[in-house]
């Protein structure tokens, strides 16, 4: 089924795009949506403006990841998490949790851009892919530790009994 793109869709096309699809993707998604719609001519001819801004806008954004991609190069977040001593987490360390610490250093990332196969269960040093666009990805080192434990290394030279405990 063809329809034209009233936004940009991830994996499937830009604002304007005439695209195949499935019939229920179409019908069940892109549709009650949004996304998309039938592709008449006076559709197209009617989103003509709205592509051409949508396109500079693009073009920004993509410059924006690109500037971004180069500051995390060598950036490498830790996340405290409580765990039993096995190093198992009580929990998950999650996308939102990695975006959080990112947006703390000051880099604008949000959850979607964290690309985790199955949420970090483990105290462990792993390689996470951050993923802005098709074309547009890198890599950051993700540290998740025992809770404490960066406080813990901090309190190493003070004086016995002037660390807080819970």
């Amino acid at each position: 089924m063809r329809v034209l793109l009233l936004q940009d869709v991830r994996k499937l096309g830009h604002l304007g795009d005439v695209v195949d699809v499935a019939p229920g993707y179409a019908r069940n998604y892109l549709l009650p949506q949004r996304l998309a719609t039938e592709p008449t001519e006076e559709n197209i001819k009617a989103i003509e403006e709205r592509r051409k801004a949508a396109a500079a806008e693009r073009a920004l954004r993509l410059k924006q990841y690109a500037e971004l991609v180069q500051q995390l190069a060598d950036v490498s977040v830790t996340i405290e998490a409580a765990a039993n001593p096995e190093g198992t987490l009580y929990g998950s360390v999650g996308a939102r949790d990695i975006a959080a610490a990112l947006q703390a250093q000051g880099f604008p990332v949000l959850p979607e851009h964290v690309i985790l196969d199955a949420p970090i269960r483990t105290i462990d040093s792993r390689m996470v892919k951050l993923e802005f666009t098709d074309e547009i990805a890198t890599e950051i080192k993700v540290w998740v530790v025992r809770e404490g434990a960066a406080r813990d290394d901090s309190d190493a030279g003070a004086p016995a009994g002037s660390s807080a405990t819970a």
